[in-house]
């Protein structure tokens, strides 16, 4: 079922004339990639014995469900803002060496959305299940290698307003481990100022363990 939504009186909204110049662009969405921190959290993660990228998909998740800025969608032409948004992740199989996307919905503890994010992985045979829903936040890995840049198909939809979310591998670095994270959003819902406060929050996430 799907999540819940309000649709916004785009007269009486404050963000109307930046959505509207946004939405008109060639490219309306933009991406940023930077380094987190995640110490922490890596050890917790081992700790606990699930898996670390089952765990980066929920903390980022959370984390963006937290500001309203990433939880704005286009829907039938409006825009609304969803009161939940739920999980969609690529899982490698590694014996054919092709993803399937696999849909988890969001939940209160990290620990049991890893277990179920982990069974739903196993147990689904296609690759791709349907379209993806207006109320997730995609999540792609790239564990093979560090970057500093990465970019994503477009498929043209000016309203495919959902974000997309990629992490590469992590490394030490003065006596830290590291992480690039990237963040693709929405211009017309997302400014830099919403990506800043979704870094301070993962990042306080990752530190509290």
């Amino acid at each position: 079922m799907p999540n819940q939504y309000k649709v916004i009186d785009e007269k009486n909204w404050n963000r109307a004339m930046h959505c509207m110049v946004f939405r008109n662009s060639i490219e309306p969405a933009f991406c940023v990639t930077y380094e987190a921190d995640i110490t922490n959290f890596k050890k917790y993660i081992k700790r606990r014995g699930v898996s670390f990228t089952l765990a980066m998909v929920y903390a980022v998740c959370k984390c963006a469900n937290e500001i309203e800025a990433f939880r704005y969608r286009f829907v039938d032409g409006q825009v609304v803002l969803f009161d939940r948004i739920d999980t969609a992740f690529t899982y490698l199989n590694p014996e054919t060496e092709l993803f399937k996307v696999v849909n988890v919905p969001m939940m209160d503890d990290m620990i049991e959305y890893c277990e179920l994010a982990a069974k739903t992985a196993r147990e689904q045979k296609e690759y791709f299940t349907g379209p993806l829903g207006n109320d997730v936040f995609q999540c792609s890995p790239m564990p093979w290698l560090s970057y500093s840049h990465i970019s994503h198909t477009n498929s043209g939809n000016k309203d495919n307003a959902t974000p997309l979310f990629d992490w590469g591998k992590y490394y030490e670095k003065d006596g830290k481990t590291v992480i690039p994270i990237s963040v693709q959003a929405h211009h017309s819902f997302v400014d830099g100022i919403h990506i800043g406060q979704f870094a301070d929050k993962l990042q306080k996430f990752f530190d509290k363990f």
